[in-house]
């Protein structure tokens, strides 16, 4: 394994805390090679809570097979995606929403700043609450009980180590990931080994197939469950590795750690969901612990290990990433203190979920396509941006608004904000606070709008209501219009070098 990179630290109660934020990072501190970037991203997407993202998937009505093409196109180009955004913090050595300076300003980047805080931070809060949830579930059935105080104490344990590992910061959470890879992938391939008893292959090929709409609304899941989420967080741990590093090999090698673990948990999941309508419904309230009702008991402890782990490793990097993104949105505060405060609101978060909600896969999709819509015009901009560039980013000019990336890029700005509006008038929920969205489909006659009535609740009455049409729409127009209008702003920017 290459060297992990050394990182400007301080020591906290003999304990080696990173202090790099928004800056770039130092010449004498990028060593390492592109394939290092496989432990960390295979570490954070090797949860199964991918298993339960299979029966995500065929709640859309789809058949096995089709959602195995979705679930494997949907995660292999939503992380190529992350792939090449990561090709920009080996040239430009520094946080994504940094470099996104370049693309709307230093001052404009506020605004995508905000939503890849909130999505960071949703996300972190997410996998922490679920990761209570799965602990309390297995306790309960080893017999020691799933009530408030287990899950206390399975709070504290998680969020105790995702606000280690990411106060602690780069280095700690490159070696925290290794371990993690291994661990997991061995509990994993024992985890579909015992449960692959569950599976009823006649069920599973009696799954009727979708409409076209049910198939896209599914693979869009697919796209804002996995690479979408991970896209304004790609060059952060890229950053550290050398200018003549392979863009190539950045591209691969985070491709590959980052598809390999989901591409096989959404497969079995579909397997196991597709054996058992029963499953299914229990996953939707508790995505991961309803996954132990098809092991031995002798297998929850591992189980158990396998699904924290898994769950810490995502979040770890989210609450490094959110961090990130806080002083990028102009928090003026050090690196530790940003995640302490984005440690506050998780935690905030997982109560909730874990202690009140009756129902996490509702709420979780309509965040997902919520900010998926704004997060994916976000992405749109900077690969057009990135694609027009012919030189390394300015580094020393991406933290001053009077340099060449100037204050506000109206262009980019203008775009996202267009894009997110189109793209939410395109998507719906069944959430009742984001009812508001939708507002494009009956215009565009591609949904009507039902009304409640006796009692029952109002529904649009087409499939392509809720195929997420709105976040494909928005990376379109965003990457579209930043390549159409913006390369001589580009141009102009590298004339001044």
């Amino acid at each position: 394994m290459s060297e992990i990179p050394a990182t400007p630290e301080t020591r906290v109660g003999g304990v080696d805390v990173e202090l790099n934020g928004i800056n770039t990072v130092a010449e004498s501190e990028r060593h390492g090679r592109p394939r290092d970037l496989f432990w960390p991203w295979f570490a954070a997407n090797v949860s199964v809570l991918g298993v339960s993202y299979g029966s995500f998937v065929l709640g859309f009505g789809i058949s096995f097979w089709q959602a195995t093409a979705v679930s494997i196109a949907g995660v292999f180009l939503s992380y190529v995606i992350v792939g090449l955004v990561a090709i920009a913090g080996k040239r430009g050595s520094a946080p994504t929403m940094t470099l996104s300076r370049a693309a709307f300003g230093v001052d404009g980047n506020r605004l995508p700043s905000l939503v890849s805080w909130l999505l960071t931070l949703g996300w972190e809060t997410s996998l922490a609450a679920v990761a209570v949830l799965a602990t309390a579930t297995v306790l309960d059935r080893l017999g020691a009980g799933g009530g408030t105080g287990t899950k206390l104490v399975a709070l504290v344990i998680v969020v105790g180590l995702i606000v280690l590992g990411g106060t602690l910061g780069f280095r700690v959470i490159m070696r925290m990931q290794r371990w993690i890879t291994v661990v997991t992938a061995v509990l994993t391939v024992l985890y579909i080994v015992f449960a692959a008893d569950s599976i009823d292959l006649d069920a599973v090929n009696a799954l009727p197939a979708g409409d076209a709409a049910a198939v896209v609304g599914a693979f869009i899941l697919v796209m804002t469950g996995f690479g979408l989420g991970w896209a304004n967080a790609a060059a952060d741990y890229s950053r550290y590795l050398p200018r003549e590093a392979s863009s190539g090999g950045v591209v691969f090698w985070t491709t590959l750690g980052s598809s390999l673990g989901p591409g096989v948990l959404l497969v079995f999941g579909a397997l196991v969901a597709g054996s058992s309508k029963d499953l299914s419904g229990r996953i939707a309230a508790d995505p991961v612990g309803a996954l132990t009702d098809i092991l031995p008991t002798w297998f929850l402890v591992p189980f158990v290990v396998v699904a924290v782990l898994g769950l810490v490793g995502g979040a770890v990097m989210d609450i490094y990433s959110s961090g990130l993104a806080l002083l990028n949105v102009g928090l003026r505060v050090p690196r530790p203190v940003a995640v302490l405060i984005d440690a506050c609101l998780m935690i905030a978060g997982a109560v909730y979920i874990a202690f009140f909600s009756q129902d996490f896969l509702t709420p979780f999709q309509g965040f997902l396509i919520t900010l998926g819509v704004p997060i994916a015009a976000w992405a749109g901009i900077f690969l057009a941006d990135l694609s027009l560039r012919r030189g390394d980013y300015a580094e020393a000019e991406l933290l001053d608004s009077r340099g060449r990336y100037g204050s506000v890029r109206g262009l980019s700005v203008i775009t996202m904000v267009v894009a997110t509006l189109i793209g939410w008038g395109l998507v719906s929920s069944s959430v009742s606070w984001l009812s508001w969205q939708g507002y494009l489909l009956a215009p565009l006659d591609l949904a009507h709008w039902v009304p409640p009535t006796g009692g029952e609740d109002g529904y649009w009455d087409s499939n392509w209501a809720y195929a997420g049409l709105g976040v494909i729409i928005a990376f379109v127009l965003g990457f579209v219009a930043v390549v159409l209008g913006g390369r001589r702003a580009v141009a102009l920017q590298e004339e001044r070098a």
